[in-house]
């Protein structure tokens, strides 16, 4: 890519954040779009119209209102998982900053002004020549300031060496911090005095088959009763939500046809009320036809029909409960205890002899957890586990022949070379400038966008319990994923297709060596504006919410008539870290691998993660809504993934410099080790509280005594839920033989 086109992206980018920016300020400050810019805040009961007089009078009211805003106001919005996700980026931001004031100063005039690229062109091995030719060719400016234009075996070296290893020591320092913060915000959290349902229990796997006289729901209250009896609840056995067949799957559809029911009395009592007027204020009553979507059958009154439907429902609801409950009990449960110390103990004790039975963790919150994946057992969730990991590994060897593909083919020459019958269209000077500055990074981010609900799907499979532990593993494979399909297999594809005639026309192991060691380097032009577009155009549309808007007004005007039915429609949803987290490690791992070869990507680093950073702060703090707390249980997959980038870049290096025959390049060898020993420490020092909930922060005192019944009820499924609090003991015998209730304290 030359210059122009360079240029032309990031400038293009940039004027379509503009503008995306003054639409939001625009769009925002609109009362009907408060649903869809300030969501969290009507949720909340806040006013949006404080935030659209305060946020929004400029386009940048309301990069005052992120920056201004505190910790404790994220975690109050969001929760503790959206402050993790914001010092992530900020630590990645820090990183950056710190490495950049060194080395864009020191690097820059280094590379730029030797002659490197002019010796290895005039030697006829040129990256952008597979031929020799006497007459040096145009080189591309950005190359020259990076580590491509310095000589082999120059002393110019030292300073590249040097800043490895002032990367390096900058990353330990910045992650040792963070995780120290992010640590102290997961104890404040734990030990808040405000109770919280899943500190109160554990979750029990593996249990026991029973004797056929005793249910398993009266040998758990047996078996935890006899180890913990004075502080021990009660229990609740899981039922079986897997089999297609099963009671609770039609309890589950029984009670699903009801809310149905209820939806659409409501949605006809407005039509009914919407239609008296005063020529017919006797209005015209809805009606539809029982059959095929509404289409064909008898047609009938439709408040009538689903008063009478729900009628007819609620006793074979009922009905389902009791069998469901009695009948279909599961191999796991939910123990309740009357202390959180307590529960947080028992969650970190060996309670069975054996491995493979009564296998007891700390319990996910009520809406975090995956009710399917309860039942299996230990053995069952191994295989799976091996079976999702080869799907895996097959899916990563599979996608990397069309991202290899794609690298080849996207770029402006090779794309002439293929389809020769192209040159008409790609050689005029407008389309050619366009072609080159985004053809191959949409090529890539639209291959990258048909992976994530995939991951998820396999990672659900594996048997994980909950939302939060999917997130993270769904998270660690498409992370893993796109740094060796993007970043190495992209980079190396188009490395090797672009000097393949160099390599077959020169057998001599030098000249392979030094075109490589030229072309890896120059590689840095394409994450350049990738970077770029990724952050001006994926941020602007971000904060803009052009697409949400536009659903939600469509849904308004035709399909809403009822309030549920239009909050339904505003419905913000979550950041989605499975997804977030990974773009913004792959974005992290190419600089970080970019920023000694190439340090002009480093001020595209910053502007994505300070970018990211604003905009993130402020969806969180009006916008999204977390559908689960994990209280940061997130941090250790980031901190682990950067580290996994950190020596991905200082292997890299080590390589990049060996190939340029400086006899110092050793010297780098020993920062693996160090990264290692490092990562270890960091494991030691802080993990185990994240894995576990200690006891000195669990045994804080709260400001008031829970309701057991209140905690006990949170867990239950909604469709096997008791209307009252009080019908909770007819709903616990309905699993038990014996009465097992233990008195609240």
């Amino acid at each position: 890519m030359d210059l122009a086109s360079f240029l032309t992206s990031v400038l293009t980018s940039f004027v379509i954040f503009v503008v995306l920016v003054l639409v939001f300020t625009f769009l925002s400050r609109r009362p009907g779009n408060a649903p869809v810019y300030y969501p969290s805040l009507l949720l909340r009961g806040l006013d949006p119209g404080e935030g659209r007089r305060r946020g929004t009078r400029s386009p940048v009211g309301w990069i005052r209102d992120a920056i201004s805003a505190s910790e404790t106001d994220v975690i109050a919005a969001g929760g503790v998982d959206a402050a993790v996700y914001l010092v992530f980026l900020s630590s990645v931001l820090s990183i950056l900053v710190y490495s950049g004031i060194v080395l864009l100063p020191v690097l820059l005039p280094v590379a730029g002004t030797d002659r490197g690229l002019e010796l290895t062109a005039a030697a006829g091995i040129s990256p952008k020549n597979d031929e020799k030719n006497n007459s040096a060719p145009e080189l591309p400016e950005i190359q020259r300031l990076a580590l491509s234009n310095i000589q082999p075996q120059s002393m110019r070296l030292w300073a590249f060496l040097l800043s490895v290893y002032w990367v390096s020591f900058v990353t330990y320092f910045v992650l040792w911090k963070s995780y120290k913060h992010v640590s102290n915000l997961r104890a404040t959290a734990r030990s808040t005095p405000d109770f919280k349902p899943e500190e109160f229990a554990v979750l029990v796997r593996d249990v026991p088959r029973s004797s056929p006289d005793e249910t398993i729901k009266d040998s758990v209250d047996s078996y935890f009763r006899a180890l913990h009896p004075n502080t021990f609840y009660r229990s609740m056995v899981v039922t079986d939500h897997t089999k297609v067949l099963s009671t609770l799957k039609m309890a589950d559809k029984i009670y699903l046809e009801i809310e149905d029911h209820k939806k659409k009395i409501a949605r006809a009592e407005v039509l009914y009320a919407n239609s008296k007027t005063e020529s017919n204020p006797e209005g015209i009553k809805p009606t539809h036809r029982t059959g095929f979507l509404g289409l064909i059958g008898k047609k009938v009154d439709t408040i009538e029909y689903c008063s009478e439907q729900i009628k007819e429902l609620l006793p074979k609801l009922e009905a389902e409960q009791k069998t469901t409950l009695r009948d279909k009990q599961q191999q796991a449960a939910i123990v309740f205890f009357n202390s959180r110390s307590v529960a947080a103990s028992a969650s970190q004790t060996l309670h069975a002899q054996v491995f493979d039975k009564w296998t007891v963790m700390e319990a996910p919150e009520p809406r975090d957890i995956i009710w399917p994946n309860l039942s299996r057992n230990i053995y069952e969730r191994q295989i799976r586990q091996v079976v999702v990991y080869s799907i895996v590994f097959l899916t990563v060897v599979f996608y990397m022949v069309p991202i290899t593909a794609v690298s080849a083919i996207s770029t402006l020459e090779n794309l002439r070379k293929v389809l020769p019958f192209l040159k008409v269209v790609v050689d005029r000077p407008a389309i050619k400038t366009v072609l080159q500055a985004y053809l191959p990074q949409i090529a890539l981010i639209v291959f990258l966008a048909l992976l994530p609900a995939f991951l998820m799907f396999l990672s659900k499979a594996e048997g994980i319990p909950s939302q939060s532990h999917a997130v993270r593993a769904t998270s660690g494979k498409y992370f893993y994923f796109v740094v060796f399909n993007v970043f190495l297999v992209y980079t190396l594809g188009k490395t090797l297709f672009t000097s393949l005639r160099t390599i077959l026309d020169n057998a001599n192991i030098g000249v392979i060596i030094n075109m490589l060691a030229t072309s890896l380097p120059g590689g840095a032009t394409f994450f350049l504006t990738f970077v770029a577009l990724k952050f001006f155009v994926g941020y602007g549309l971000e904060l803009s919410r052009l697409i949400p808007l536009i659903i939600f007004h469509l849904k308004r005007k035709y399909l809403c008539k009822t309030e549920d039915e239009v909050k339904a429609a505003w419905a913000p949803g979550d950041l989605g870290y499975s997804t977030r987290v990974p773009n913004d490690m792959l974005i992290a791992t190419v600089v970080l691998c970019y920023s000694v070869m190439a340090p002009l990507i480093i001020p595209f680093g910053v502007a994505y993660f300070a970018l990211g950073w604003l905009i993130a702060k402020n969806q969180v703090l009006r916008v999204y809504v977390p559908s689960y707390e994990s209280n940061g249980r997130m941090w250790p997959h980031m901190h682990t993934r950067i580290i996994a980038a950190l020596l991905l870049y200082q292997a890299t290096m080590i390589g990049v410099i060996g190939l340029k025959k400086f006899i110092y390049s050793p010297i780098l060898a020993p920062l693996l080790p160090i990264s290692f020993i490092f990562a270890y420490i960091c494991h030691m020092r802080f993990y185990p509280a994240f894995a576990n909930t200690p006891l000195e922060v669990a045994q804080h005192e709260l400001k008031e005594t829970p309701n057991m019944d209140a905690i006990y009820t949170a867990y239950i499924p909604q469709c096997l839920k008791p209307d009252k609090l009080e019908d909770l003991d007819v709903f616990e015998d309905a699993q038990s033989h014996s009465t097992s209730r233990a008195p609240s304290i």
